[in-house]
């Protein structure tokens, strides 16, 4: 295949991309390249540039298909310098660049991102455990079998053993701020309440305000706790559920070993995260921000807001810490403990050490929220992925019908656009047929055909089971 490279770098990546490039095409320009090329080439000559690439690389591939026309292949770093079909911009327009018509308006949001990074920072602190950390090694005989008491339940109890018996969140948060936790002293004293209540343990009834609500967010990031009286039963008030939510909410497993592995949930060998160096600089600076969001906490619990504070702080930690669970462990992470928080699925070995996963997640969870305020807004221009070449094909003989909804789709868009401004409609349907038959699919070709340039391709999936959510993927 004859294909022609364009180069718009800037900077040291210039050199960098006419270093690659020159080593597989011929050079017919100051940035430009040509040369004939294996399919297998080409995805080396990709691999290659982006493995070098940085904020100031942008090249584009075109695939001379025949005399009068050439198809765009992909495009690597910067696609703001190309337009949807490669070509190079060569007029300017001017673009609001500040994001204040989706950032000024959400006033809770410090406080969001401020819980989240606490929350974040303590949610996984059970793992600790020896028992926990026995269970992730690759020949464990433990390792399928539910711990007595779940990890974010004993996170909990670390965190209201820190709070203590402060009755104001100023104290607590300074306290931290300042760098004042001891590991020693925290192993000490919720293995003695533990012992002491028991099954009556309630982390959430005496807690201040900021504390409650980081450890709801803590017990609730995999599983809500739930007792079937309490089901469906609206909170109008978050102190009087607090008071009465225990372990056996969900949060225990009873088995044949459960006093035994009871006491190795409260053993700690190892230490705690906050003898990581990188994790207490984190904790300090969230706790001082924690400390400016004060006001804003107490102007939500008096016009009820807390309730949606916490649901939109609940969302972006479950999303950021199955995200990032989901990536290799940093390998340049320098380890201070040897406590691990997961494995990898495929090897089974150990991967992300705790202190960087809980880091990980704070800091991923801080951008989800970030990013919340950009949903609401139609003007965003949110990312897209485009030159999806599977979607531009034509389907299977099997999976015709595919290509054919996209064409009555089209058509009806393009009747649509010599009427009205196609942007203020919506476009409902129903796709139904038996499994195999190609609706993901097809669902992805119309959706594309529905984008704004009809080229791009960004849209959300609702998934149900997680079956279904892996097939999809």
């Amino acid at each position: 295949m004859m294909v022609t490279f364009v180069s718009q770098c800037e900077k040291k990546s210039l050199n960098k991309t006419r270093r690659v490039l020159d080593s597989f095409a011929n050079r017919i320009g100051s940035r430009t390249w040509q040369t004939v090329i294996t399919l297998e080439g080409l995805k080396a000559v990709k691999k290659l540039l982006r493995k070098t690439a940085s904020k100031n690389t942008a090249v584009s591939c075109h695939w001379l298909r025949s005399r009068s026309r050439s198809e765009l292949v992909w495009i690597v770093g910067n696609r703001n310098k190309f337009n949807h079909e490669g070509y190079v911009p060569v007029n300017k327009t001017r673009k609001t660049i500040m994001n204040t018509q989706w950032e000024d308006d959400w006033h809770y949001l410090p406080l969001i991102k401020s819980l989240i990074a606490l929350a974040g920072l303590f949610h996984d602190w059970g793992k600790a455990s020896e028992l926990f950390q026995e269970k992730l090694q690759p020949k464990s005989e433990n390792k399928y079998k539910g711990d007595p008491l779940r990890h974010e339940w004993i996170s909990a109890l670390f965190l209201n053993a820190y709070v203590g018996d402060d009755k104001a969140d100023e104290q607590w948060l300074t306290r931290l701020a300042s760098g004042d936790i001891s590991a020693d002293e925290l192993k000490l004293q919720v293995t003695q309440k533990h012992k002491k209540l028991e099954h009556k343990n309630k982390p959430l009834s005496q807690l201040p305000s900021v504390a409650s609500l980081l450890v709801w967010l803590i017990v609730s990031h995999h599983r809500l706790p739930l007792r079937d009286e309490y089901r469906g039963s609206p909170a109008k008030d978050f102190k009087p559920l607090f008071k009465e939510i225990t372990q056996e909410w969900g949060y225990e497993n009873k088995y044949d070993d459960f006093d035994e592995n009871l006491k190795r949930c409260f053993d700690y060998p190892k230490g705690l995260p906050c003898e990581s160096k990188k994790w207490l600089s984190y904790a300090k600076s969230s706790a001082k921000k924690m400390l400016g969001c004060l006001d804003l906490l107490k102007k939500a619990m008096d016009d009820g807001s807390w309730r949606l504070i916490l649901h939109h702080s609940r969302l972006a930690l479950m999303l950021a810490d199955h995200n990032h669970s989901s990536k290799d462990a940093d390998v340049k992470w320098k380890d201070e403990l040897g406590l691990y928080a997961n494995t990898d699925r495929t090897t089974e070995s150990l991967k992300q050490t705790l202190d960087e996963h809980l880091l990980g997640v704070a800091k991923q969870a801080v951008r989800n929220v970030h990013l919340l305020p950009a949903f609401e807004s139609r003007k965003t221009e949110l990312q897209r992925a485009y030159d999806v070449k599977a979607l531009k094909k034509k389907s299977p003989t099997k999976f015709l019908w595919q290509d054919i909804a996209v064409a009555q789709v089209d058509k009806w868009r393009s009747q649509q656009e010599k009427k009205h401004d196609v942007s203020q409609f919506g476009f409902f349907a129903v796709n139904m047929a038996s499994t195999g038959k190609g609706k993901t699919f097809a669902n992805a070709k119309i959706m594309r055909a529905l984008s704004p340039d009809r080229e791009s391709l960004r849209y959300i999936l609702a998934l149900g089971l997680r079956t279904l959510t892996l097939q999809t993927g």
